[in-house]
């Protein structure tokens, strides 16, 4: 009886080892800083923040920066 209760017990902590794998994998998220920037997370090992004024600006720009981004294609690196 005790080894059916201890291979439940492994196979719970499995699949809660697996739920919280899958959890950091999510993705890139935004969150509001203590100092009232948005930091999208998911991107590098650190946030990246700005304020909100400064992110319409930032994508206002989506198109130039697309344009740049395939003008310089060759000179620019890849993850």
């Amino acid at each position: 009886m005790a080894d059916e209760d201890l291979q439940a017990e492994l196979e719970r902590l499995r699949a809660e080892n697996e739920a919280l794998k899958d959890k950091e994998k999510k993705g890139i998220r935004l969150q509001v800083s203590q100092k009232g920037a948005v930091s999208l997370y998911g991107i590098r090992r650190f946030p990246i923040t700005f304020y909100g004024d400064e992110w319409d600006t930032i994508l206002g720009m989506t198109d130039e920066i697309k344009s740049f981004i395939q003008e310089h294609a060759d000179e620019l690196k890849r993850k």
